[in-house]
């Protein structure tokens, strides 16, 4: 594991070093060009944050699991460490009710059936944004939480998901506690694809780990977007 007291960004420090062993972590006391989904600029007071990357690999088609492992991983730490009750939102953001706790951003590459993951998680500790839906460990719960410890906590269950990933049963397991955790399901939503965006209701989450819509009476699914969560939809979970 690697501490830096700055980086430009976890994410890009671990892929210029994608090569190198699987279970390479880095984390950073700050970042001056952090980024979040769609290439949004992603910046937090010095200490304030959790920020951290994880090099992981798995078989590509199990690349969105593997993601979804480390949110399910960070969720059980804040429920350990903070005593908080965090739902997601898909893909891979952390919730306390609708304000946005946390959230993971991957990159993969694949090389033949292989696909080798950087994950980056930020969790806001101390501080969060003021111009989103957002909050942090301290203002939930009402705990401040030292960062390295979180982080520890994370590597602990991510362990244990990760491993259970090379059988069918771990990954239905996974899945399982994937859609227990997903507060997206049953909720009419608005998804954000570049200029596309789609409407309508959440109904599950197939076993590539894609979204599965009904829009309209047509089912859709989508593999990545931005979600908004509009309303809950009576009877509408599959």
């Amino acid at each position: 594991m690697t501490h830096l007291a700055e980086v430009a960004s976890t994410n890009e420090w671990l892929a210029e070093r994608a090569d190198a062993p699987e279970g390479l972590v880095v984390y950073a006391d700050y970042q001056s060009a952090g980024r979040g989904r769609r290439n949004r600029t992603w910046s937090a007071p010095v200490g304030s944050s959790l920020l951290c990357s994880v090099l992981l690999r798995a078989p590509a088609s199990d690349a969105q699991w593997v993601v979804a492992a480390l949110a399910l991983s960070a969720r059980a730490a804040l429920a350990d460490r903070a005593g908080l009750a965090v739902s997601l939102k898909w893909p891979n953001d952390l919730l306390v009710g609708d304000a946005k706790l946390a959230g993971v951003l991957a990159q993969a590459s694949t090389h033949g059936p292989v696909a080798t993951v950087v994950a980056g998680l930020g969790v806001n500790l101390t501080a969060h944004p003021a111009d989103v839906d957002a909050t942090d460990v301290r203002e939930a719960s009402g705990v401040v939480v030292d960062p390295g410890d979180l982080l520890s906590a994370t590597l602990d269950h991510l362990a244990v998901r990760h491993a259970a990933l090379v059988h069918d049963e771990g990954r239905d397991n996974l899945r399982r506690e994937y859609l227990a955790a997903l507060a997206t399901l049953g909720r009419r939503v608005r998804v954000e694809r570049g200029p596309d965006v789609l409407e309508g209701v959440a109904r599950d989450v197939d076993a590539t780990g894609a979204l599965v819509l009904d829009v309209d009476g047509a089912r859709l699914t989508v593999s990545a977007g931005d979600v908004v969560h509009l309303r809950t939809v009576a009877g509408a979970a599959s």
